[in-house]
């Protein structure tokens, strides 16, 4: 599918939204007892997720897939993980892994793999946009990832996100979203 051109820019009722529709879908197959961030994007839409759901254990881990946060940069080989000690002891849990974006779905991928690591007994998936334009996964997004707010067909910019705010110049706009990309 190819991507449209001009970067979407969701908004924060957007983005209560997506995480309205995750919580009914997460809520459906059970509530998880442990949210896990997949820092930095995935962090504000955990938060608004814990709190729809009820969930206090909310734990963050930073893998990155990107060199840097710029439109269309350049790609590690696999994704890049940080301070995994930050799961903390998972087993036994029931753990939703969260993002804002899934691209190629490689992120998120190594994210539940890492979970799955730290002794899950369930994990599953959430994120707000899929980005198909850029998806490379085996399996179709909807069957890779558990609960997904919208699928869209290029870059997406979200409210937290530098540029992202009226009045703000085009100029950090273009340079600063990567979103859609990992």
């Amino acid at each position: 599918m190819a991507a449209d051109p001009t970067p979407r820019q969701l908004t924060w009722d957007d983005i209560d939204r997506h995480v309205d529709r995750i919580a009914r879908a997460t809520g459906e197959i059970g509530t998880p007892q442990t949210l896990v961030a997949v820092v930095r994007g995935g962090m504000a839409p955990a938060v608004l997720l814990a709190h729809r759901l009820g969930v206090r254990d909310v734990r963050a881990l930073e893998v990155t897939h990107t060199v840097d946060d710029s439109a269309n940069a350049a790609k590690t080989a696999r994704p890049q993980a940080r301070n995994t000690a930050s799961l903390g002891d998972l087993s036994g849990l029931d753990v939703l892994v969260v993002d804002d974006v899934a691209g190629t779905g490689e992120t998120l991928a190594a994210a539940v793999r890492l979970v799955e690591l730290a002794g899950a007994a369930r994990v599953r998936s959430a994120v707000c946009v899929v980005n198909e334009a850029n998806w490379t996964g085996v399996l179709a997004p909807s069957e890779a990832v558990t609960a997904i707010g919208e699928t869209v067909s290029g870059w997406v910019v979200f409210p937290w996100e530098r540029g992202a705010f009226e009045g703000e110049s085009a100029a950090p706009l273009a340079a600063g979203p990567r979103k859609g990309s990992s």
